[in-house]
């Protein structure tokens, strides 16, 4: 038999009997040759969520962000996992910087559930990606300009959250921003713009 005869037969060892077993063996030992483990089927496509069903918009996914380098992707994934937050890079759905086969220089995506989009986007909050494409980046003269308290001119501020009531119209005013400064106490809201 060829060797690929024999490799075929051992594939299938229950088909053998005992003594044509270990004959193969002593063969598979005299030739040198290897069984190769046996192919896996790739896994089965996840199911698309079912549209009629109560969660459908939950569990549809968002993007995230982009990432354009292997390194910012892996700090992502650790990010996300660390988290305990699934997550989706690129069209091919790779749930794994290993397993992601789009190229990184054309921007990859990186997608979760509607649903889990507020914690993902707080684990991603220290993230801090090294490759952007050059039109993303800031330009080397921006300065970040502290907020300073009104009343004593302080830099030690916190911003507490937007004053409630979205805008219902467009023509309808921006929420305001409120702020308290740690070093007076003093609360103060504000459009969030800068004014000369």
């Amino acid at each position: 038999m060829s060797d690929g005869e024999l490799l075929s037969l051992a594939r299938n060892p229950a088909a053998l009997t005992e003594a044509a077993q270990q004959v193969l063996k002593a063969e598979f030992s005299t030739r040198k040759l290897e069984l190769p483990p046996p192919e896996q089927p790739p896994p089965p496509p996840e199911p698309e969520p079912d549209p009629n069903t109560p969660y459908a918009k939950e569990r549809q996914l968002v993007e995230l962000r982009r990432v354009w380098s292997l390194s910012d992707a892996l700090q992502v994934q650790w990010l996300l996992d660390r988290a305990g937050i699934p997550f989706y890079l690129g069209d091919e759905r790779a749930t794994g910087v290993d397993k992601v086969t789009s190229h990184f220089n054309s921007g990859v995506s990186v997608r979760v559930m509607r649903v889990g989009y507020p914690w993902a986007w707080q684990a991603l909050r220290d993230c801090e990606p090294a490759d952007e494409p050059p039109d993303e980046k800031q330009p080397e003269d921006w300065k970040e300009i502290p907020v300073t308290c009104p009343k004593c001119r302080s830099t030690d501020v916190v911003f507490e959250r937007l004053s409630p009531g979205p805008r219902k119209k467009k023509e309808d005013p921006d929420p305001d921003f409120e702020w308290t400064c740690d070093s007076c106490g003093y609360q103060w809201e504000d459009k969030g713009l800068l004014k000369e």
